[in-house]
């Protein structure tokens, strides 16, 4: 069983950036994948970022290459998500997911565990 508490979410204008975090209990952290994934209101829930349990590996949806950057502390059981030049249509609530696996998925059916979600708001 693995619990996630997301932070870091908040009102940011367009071009800003913010930093969210995912911090996880329980001791196997290390052997999970994670993701982050965002849902606008009216829209399906979507793949943001992926990493691997060594985070040798890692994976960004094609609208935020080159602005997000994904990443993990095993020795602190969180996972990051650094969010440069923002844009109103990064506003979602975004969520921290792990999953059961040593394969990033980009799927959300694919993710055992879910956080509560955090807002990111993007003015224009």
């Amino acid at each position: 069983q693995v619990q996630l508490v997301e932070s870091g979410g908040g009102l940011v204008q367009a071009g800003g950036s913010l930093r969210l975090s995912c911090a996880a209990s329980g001791r196997t952290f290390s052997s999970y994948v994670m993701g982050w994934f965002r849902q606008a209101p009216g829209k399906e829930r979507e793949f943001v970022a992926g990493i691997s349990w060594s985070g040798n590996s890692k994976y960004n949806t094609d609208s935020v290459k080159g602005r997000f950057t994904i990443s993990r502390d095993n020795a602190k059981n969180t996972v990051n998500l650094q969010m440069n030049s923002l844009k109103p249509e990064d506003t979602a609530v975004y969520y921290c997911a792990a999953r059961r696996s040593t394969v990033v998925a980009a799927f959300a059916a694919g993710y055992d565990y879910w956080g509560q979600g955090t807002q990111v708001t993007v003015s224009s």
